[in-house]
C-alpha cells in the first residue's frame, strides 16, 4: 500500500500537538483496512483525567455536511428545488426581492449574501470578525440562553448584506444553515433535528452522534477550553453550553470514529446519490470568518497540498472545541482529529492573530495522517 500508516509517526505527531499547547486531542486515521486511534494529553486540566480516542466531542461546522446532506436527499425526492428561491418556502423569513433572488443552493454554498448573525446575538462580539475589538464576556452571559432560530435568522436578514445573491466570492454565514434547518422543518413537518437523526445519522449507522437538546454532552467527553485570542487567560471550560446559538450550523456531537464512518459512506454515495455528491463537490470561492478565501461546495470543502491528492470533508469550531474530518476522494485514506481548546493565537499590535506552535504541530499531524509523512 502506498503511504501505509506510520504508527510511530502518528503517535509522535499527536504528542507534539499536545506539547505545543493543546491540553488534549484524539484522532482516528484509516488507510485501507488499517485503523489507528490515538490520544494525547488531558481531558480535564484540573484533575489530569486523560483524553481517550473514543470520547464524544462538539464538532462545530461539521454539522453543515449533515444538514446539507438532508437537504440534498429531499431535493432528490423532488420535495426541495436547489435552485428554487428560498422565498417560495419561507417568505416571511426572507421576504420580497431577496427571497426571490436567494436560492436554496446559495444558502448551502454561502453565496446568499446574508450576514452572520453571531455579532448581533452576542453583544460583546459586535465587532466580529475584527477580533481585536471584541470581548468574550457574552460567552459567559449567554451560556444557558435558549435561542430561537427564527430570531437568529431575523438578525442575519436584518443586518446589512455582505454580497449580492450568487455573487463571488461568497461570504461564510451561519445564517444560511439556520435557514436550511427551518426549510427542513417546513418541508418535512417535523423538526430538522428529528429528520437529520432519522435520515442521515441513523442511515449512516452512527452510534455516538447526536444533535443535542440541552447544554450537556452525554457520555465520556473532554472539557473544552476557550482562550478567545488570549483574552480568556487561563482558558475557560465551555463544555456545558446551550448550543442553540449555532443549531443546525454547528451543534453536532460525535466521535472521531463516527465522523470517519459518515464521510466514508458519504463519499461512497450511500448517504446521498452520486449525482448529489458531485454537486456537493462543486466549489466556489468563499470568504471565511478568518478572512481567508476558501473553496466551498455544498457542505464540503477540499483540503490539499500542491502536488498531492485532494481530500474532502469539513472542519468546525465552537467555544473551546475544534474538529477536522477529511477523506481522500477514493475513500482509501481518511482522518478525524479533535482538540479541546480553541483560538489559542494571541493578537499582534495590529490585531491579527500571531502564529503559534500549535498551528505548525497540527499541520504536521495532518500531513502524517493524510499523506503518511511529516513536513520535510
Amino acid at each position: 500500500m502506498r503511504n501505509p500508516l506510520d504508527l510511530p509517526a502518528l503517535e509522535a505527531a499527536v504528542e507534539n500537538v499536545h506539547r505545543a499547547g493543546v491540553p488534549g486531542l484524539f484522532a482516528e486515521v484509516r488507510a485501507g483496512d488499517r485503523v489507528w486511534r490515538g490520544a494525547a494529553g488531558v481531558a480535564d486540566v484540573a484533575t489530569g483525567r486523560p483524553v481517550t480516542a473514543d470520547m464524544r466531542h462538539r464538532v462545530g461546522s461539521i454539522t453543515k455536511t449533515f444538514t446539507a446532506a438532508a437537504v440534498l436527499q429531499l431535493a432528490e425526492a423532488g420535495r426541495i428545488g436547489l435552485d428554487a428561491p428560498i422565498g417560495r418556502y419561507l417568505p416571511k423569513l426572507v421576504p420580497g426581492e431577496r427571497g426571490d433572488a436567494i436560492t436554496v443552493r446559495m444558502l448551502i454554498n454561502h453565496t446568499s449574501g446574508l450576514a452572520e448573525y453571531l455579532p448581533y446575538a452576542y453583544p460583546s462580539l459586535k465587532a466580529f470578525p475584527v477580533v481585536a475589538d471584541t470581548r468574550p464576556d457574552s460567552l459567559d452571559d449567554l451560556r444557558f440562553t435558549r435561542f430561537d432560530p427564527v430570531e437568529l435568522v431575523g438578525l442575519g436578514v436584518a443586518a446589512p448584506s455582505v454580497g449580492v445573491p450568487g455573487g463571488a466570492p461568497g461570504v461564510y454565514s451561519n445564517t444560511n444553515y439556520l435557514l436550511l434547518g427551518l426549510l427542513l422543518e417546513q418541508v418535512t413537518g417535523t423538526t430538522a433535528e428529528q429528520y437529520i437523526t432519522r435520515n442521515v445519522i441513523e442511515r449512516a449507522g452512527l452510534r455516538d452522534t447526536e444533535l443535542p437538546t440541552g447544554p450537556y454532552v452525554d457520555g465520556p467527553h473532554s472539557q473544552m477550553y476557550e482562550a478567545w485570542f488570549g483574552m480568556i487567560d487561563p482558558p475557560r471550560d465551555y463544555s456545558v453550553y446551550d448550543m442553540s446559538w449555532t443549531g443546525l450550523a454547528g451543534s453536532l456531537i460525535s466521535t472521531v470514529a463516527d465522523l470517519n464512518r459518515f464521510y466514508r459512506l458519504l463519499l461512497a454515495g450511500e448517504i446521498v446519490s452520486p449525482s448529489s455528491l458531485a454537486q456537493m463537490r462543486h466549489t466556489g470561492p468563499v470568504v471565511s470568518h478568518a478572512g481567508t478565501t476558501i473553496d466551498y461546495g455544498l457542505g464540503l470543502y477540499p483540503m490539499e497540498e500542491p502536488g498531492q491528492v485532494t481530500f474532502w470533508g469539513n472542519g468546525g469550531t465552537v467555544w473551546g472545541a475544534g474538529t477536522l474530518a477529511m477523506i481522500r476522494a477514493d475513500g482509501e485514506r481518511q482522518m478525524a482529529v479533535a482538540v479541546n481548546t480553541q483560538r489559542w493565537n494571541r493578537l499582534d499590535s495590529s490585531g491579527k492573530p500571531q502564529p503559534h506552535p500549535i498551528d505548525e504541530a497540527l499541520a504536521d499531524l495532518y500531513r502524517v495522517a493524510m499523506y503518511g509523512r511529516p513536513a520535510r
